[in-house]
């Protein structure tokens, strides 16, 4: 294994208008893990709206505004900028989704670079996953990669999460989908 996906660790998800339940101590555990790992290649995935996104509670949906693109809330924590250099983000790495009004995209699996790459093209068959949330974003990502016959390994201190019940549930259903643990 020597790919890494990291979902969605975004200042909206940590600190901000969705800030989510052990996100800052997921974030934390994600650096340590990549310290100790410096030649795992990473790639971020990272929910990115227009202001007008059909998923806003202001728009009809179930959230607060978030991550809205080119703000404060839709950067990647700070925290990733002092990896090593092939592990920082760049638009190398950096995958967007989100970008549809109409369609919720929790799943990173689609997400695509500025350049059109999607996430799903460069994935190896054995990746690790972490990030924010793992009863959401996190858990669709792992439904997709494992029914497309990959194996999946979960950072688990590396996870932030919107409740403790759905964290839980996530957790099982990550279980049952044949995914490990580190």
């Amino acid at each position: 294994m020597k790919q890494f996906i990291i979902i969605d660790c975004q200042h909206d998800f940590i600190d901000g208008s969705l800030a989510c339940h052990h996100a800052n101590e997921a974030v934390d555990n994600i650096v340590s893990f990549l310290n100790e790992h410096p030649a795992m290649e990473v790639m971020y995935s990272l929910d990115w709206h227009q202001p007008t996104n059909k998923s806003f509670k202001v728009n009809g949906g179930i959230w607060p505004v978030h991550c809205v693109q080119n703000e404060l809330g839709s950067e990647l924590d700070p925290r990733f900028d002092h990896l090593n250099e092939r592990q920082r983000p760049s638009q190398d790495n950096k995958y967007f989704k989100g970008e549809n009004d109409e369609v919720e995209e929790y799943s990173a699996y689609f997400a695509r670079k500025n350049t059109g790459v999607m996430l799903n093209e460069v994935v190896d068959s054995h990746v690790m996953v972490a990030g924010i949330a793992s009863e959401f974003c996190v858990l669709e990502t792992i439904r997709e990669l494992v029914a497309s016959g990959k194996k999946v390994t979960v950072l688990k201190d590396g996870l932030g999460y919107v409740d403790s019940e759905g964290h839980s549930r996530a957790l099982s259903e990550y279980v049952n989908l044949g995914v490990t643990f580190k």
